[in-house]
C-alpha cells in the first residue's frame, strides 16, 4: 500500500527530534527523500515536501552549505520533483529558497550558486515561470552583493519577458529591484520612474501586505532623497506598522506545533526574517525627525547663527522611542539613533564623532543612513564653524581648527567650499593664513527697482517698435 508509510514517518520524527546531531537528521532526511520505494501517495508527497524543508534547514544550522547549491537539482531531490506537479515543483522551490535566504542572510555567495543551479535546470526542465521567477530572485541576491550592473542586466532582461506575458506579481517585485539598484547607483530620476512603475502594477492587483510596506519603505526612501522628512516618515510609518503587524503574526505562528510549523514550509521562515526590516523602517523614522528639525534649525542660522545655539527641544523623538512598537525594539540600533539626535541637538560635532565612533556597524551598514548622516555631518560641522567665526572680522584658520579641534586642512577645505557656495561672504588669505569675514551688506532695493523699471520700459518700446514698422508695412 502506497500510503504505508510508517517507516518514513519514524525517521521523519527522529530527526524532528532537538536532540538529533545535524548529521544525523541529514542522513535520515536523505534517506526518506531517495527511498527505493519511490512512494508518492498524497500522505508520501506531503512527508516528503516536509523534509526536503527540514533538510535545507539542517543544512544551514549545520553550516554545511557546500552542499545547498545542489541540493534541489542533485540526486535527493531529482526524484520528488520528477513524481510531483509543475505547480508543487514550483512552490518547493520557492519555499526552500525563503528558508535558506532566512537562515543565512549573510551567505549570499551560496544564495547565488543555488539561484545559478535552479536556473541551469529550469533551462533543461523549460520551467519558465519558475525560472522567471528564481530571475527575480536572483537579481536581488546580486544588488546585495553590491553587483549593480549584473543586477541591473537580469533585471532589464527578465522585465522585458514580463511585459509580454503581462505577470502583474512579478512585475512589481522586479521593478521594486531595479528601483533599489538605481538608488544605490545615485540615479534617483530612473529610481523614481522604477517605483511609479511598480506602484502602477500594483494597483491592478492584490498585494500581500509585506510586499505593500517593501513599496512604502522604498517611497519614503526617495522622498527622503529630495528632502521632504514629513513624507518620507510618513511612509515609513505605514510600512513599520505593516511590518510589525506580520511579525507578530509570525511569533503567534511559532507557537504552533512542530508538525504544523513543518507543513508552513518557508512562510513561517520569511515572516521573521521581516522582524529586521521593521528594525530599520524605526530608524528611518528616526533619521527623519533628526534630519527636519535639524535642517529647519539651520536655515535659522544662516540668518545669525541661531541655529547653532543649543537647544534640546530641537530634536523631539521621545514620542517614537516611547512608543509600545519602540520600546519592543529597544537595543543598540535604537540607542544609535538616539545618541544621533542627541548629538543634532546640541550641535556639538565632537559628540556626533564619538557616536559614530562608538556605533559604526550600526550607522554605516545601511546605505540611507549612512549617506544622510555624511549630510548631517556636513551640517553641524557648518554650523559650528558659522558660531566660532560670527564674532569675528578677521580670523586664524589654525585658531579655528583649534577651537573646533579638527585638523587644519580640513577646515581650511570646508571654509573654501562655503564661500564658493556663498554660504559664507569672505576671503581666505593663505598667506597669512587668515579668514577675512565681510559684513553682509544690504540690498539697495531702488538700484533693483530702478533696473525693474529699465526692463519693463525695453518690453514697452519693443513693443511700440514693433507695431510701428507693421504700420509701415501696411501704408506702403
Amino acid at each position: 500500500n502506497e500510503e504505508d508509510i510508517a517507516d518514513l514517518l519514524t525517521l521523519f520524527e527522529s530527526s524532528s527530534s532537538s536532540t538529533t546531531p545535524p548529521s544525523t537528521q541529514i542522513t535520515n532526511l536523505t534517506t526518506i527523500l531517495t527511498e527505493p520505494s519511490s512512494r508518492y501517495g498524497p500522505k508520501a508527497t506531503t512527508l516528503k515536501e516536509r523534509s526536503i524543508y527540514s533538510l535545507a534547514r539542517a543544512y544551514c544550522t549545520s553550516n554545511d552549505y557546500t552542499a545547498i547549491p545542489t541540493l534541489l537539482t542533485g540526486e535527493t531531490c531529482s526524484p520528488f520533483f520528477a513524481n510531483v506537479t509543475k505547480a508543487k515543483c514550483a512552490k518547493v522551490v520557492r519555499a526552500v529558497l525563503e528558508i535558506i535566504c532566512s537562515l543565512a542572510p549573510n551567505e549570499l555567495e551560496m544564495q547565488e550558486a543555488i539561484c545559478n543551479s535552479i536556473l541551469e535546470w529550469t533551462e533543461r526542465e523549460k520551467r519558465t515561470f519558475l525560472k522567471q521567477r528564481v530571475q527575480a530572485k536572483l537579481a536581488m541576491i546580486l544588488f546585495l552583493q553590491s553587483k549593480y550592473s549584473s543586477s541591473l542586466e537580469l533585471v532589464n532582461s527578465l522585465l522585458a519577458e514580463l511585459k509580454k506575458i503581462d505577470d502583474k506579481q512579478l512585475l512589481v517585485e522586479t521593478h521594486l529591484v531595479e528601483s533599489k539598484v538605481h538608488h544605490a547607483l545615485r540615479n534617483m530620476p530612473k529610481s523614481k520612474a522604477a517605483l511609479t512603475a511598480s506602484r502602477t502594477a500594483a494597483n491592478a492587483i492584490y498585494v500581500a501586505p509585506g510586499l505593500q510596506s517593501t513599496i512604502d519603505e522604498m517611497s519614503g526612501v526617495l522622498h527622503c532623497e529630495e528632502g521632504d522628512y514629513n513624507t518620507a516618515h510618513s511612509y515609513f510609518l505605514e510600512a513599520f506598522e505593516q511590518l510589525d503587524a506580520l511579525e507578530g503574526n509570525a511569533e503567534k505562528k511559532k507557537e504552533d506545533s512542530s508538525s504544523s510549523a513543518g507543513a508552513s514550509g518557508g512562510k513561517s521562515e520569511s515572516k521573521s526574517a521581516e522582524g529586521s526590516s521593521a528594525l530599520k523602517c524605526l530608524k528611518y523614522m528616526m533619521l527623519c525627525k533628526i534630519l527636519d528639525n535639524l535642517t529647519k534649525a539651520l536655515k535659522l542660522s544662516a540668518k545669525g547663527g541661531v541655529g547653532a545655539k543649543s537647544d534640546k527641544s530641537t530634536v523631539d523623538i521621545t514620542s517614537i522611542i516611547s512608543s509600545k512598537q519602540g520600546v519592543k525594539y529597544a537595543g543598540r540600533d535604537i540607542d544609535a539613533m538616539t545618541a544621533i539626535a542627541n548629538a543634532a541637538s546640541a550641535r556639538s560635532l565632537a559628540q556626533y564623532q564619538s557616536v559614530t565612533s562608538t556605533y559604526s556597524t550600526e550607522l554605516q551598514e545601511d546605505l540611507l543612513i549612512k549617506h544622510h548622516l555624511n549630510f548631517l555631518h556636513e551640517q553641524l560641522l557648518e554650523s559650528n564653524l558659522i558660531r566660532i567665526i560670527e564674532p569675528y572680522s578677521c580670523v586664524e584658520i589654525t585658531h579655528v581648527a583649534e577651537l573646533i579641534e579638527m585638523p587644519l586642512a580640513t577646515v581650511e577645505k570646508k571654509l573654501s567650499q562655503m564661500i564658493l557656495d556663498e554660504k559664507l561672504n569672505g576671503i581666505l588669505d593663505q598667506g597669512k593664513g587668515q579668514l577675512i569675514v565681510y559684513e553682509d551688506s544690504e540690498k539697495d532695493l531702488a538700484m533693483e527697482k530702478g533696473l525693474k523699471v529699465i526692463a519693463n520700459m525695453d518690453e514697452v518700446v519693443s513693443s511700440l517698435f514693433v507695431r510701428s514698422r507693421a504700420l509701415r508695412t501696411m501704408v506702403a
